[in-house]
């Protein structure tokens, strides 16, 4: 009976009914039209394509593509925590809406710097991979940025800057590169028929 009384508190008034349906499905459609275009789906993948849906991450997929890293780790394998379930998905979801927002707003630097916390998880993966090739244990300390910043310690890629990026300043470090080109966001359907007004225009 309560169950009864609040789905009728949520309903709109009769005379409503159509005009809100029609605008729900339209903004339910349009949600559905970005995350079509923003590929959404491809992050809950480790496929490293979905890191170049935007092209300011060109250079760092070209450079880590030639690197000796692209043989045995994936974009995620570095910049994702792998301790567990929970905290990689939660730290996908931040990191992703940061960029969703900043790509979307046009808010992005033309380099991107790696964030505080994203330091922190590289160095963390780091040392969960090479942890058996290092053999003096005051190496494989986890630091911290706070403790960098302090002098009690060093990041891996302190020492080993060219591991897999290089030093990458911008696509043009890069120009034999060949990255691939993001799929296209128009359906084959629309494309096919927006082509021939194309064609009749030139």
């Amino acid at each position: 009976m309560k169950l009864n009384k609040m789905i009728t508190a949520l309903l709109p008034p009769p005379n409503w009914r159509i005009p809100v349906i029609i605008l729900s499905a339209v903004l339910l459609g349009l949600v559905v039209l970005v995350l079509h275009i923003a590929n959404a789906t491809s992050y809950l993948s480790d496929n490293p394509r979905a890191c170049i849906n935007c092209h300011v991450m060109t250079a760092e997929y070209a450079s880590w593509e030639k690197s000796s890293h692209a043989r045995v780790a994936t974009c995620n394998d570095c910049h994702v925590p792998q301790d567990n379930f929970f905290r990689t998905y939660a730290f996908k979801a931040s990191d992703g809406l940061r960029h969703a927002t900043m790509f979307t707003f046009k808010l992005e630097p033309q380099v991107i710097k790696i964030k505080e916390a994203g330091m922190n998880v590289v160095q963390e993966n780091c040392i969960r991979c090479h942890q058996s090739l290092v053999h003096r244990s005051w190496l494989v300390r986890n630091v911290s940025l706070a403790m960098k910043e302090n002098e009690d310690g060093k990041f891996c890629w302190d020492c080993h800057r060219e591991t897999p990026h290089g030093r990458v300043k911008s696509l043009s470090a890069y120009p034999g590169a060949r990255v691939p080109v993001p799929s296209p966001v128009l359906p084959g359907w629309l494309e096919k028929s927006i082509s021939p007004n194309k064609n009749s225009r030139k």
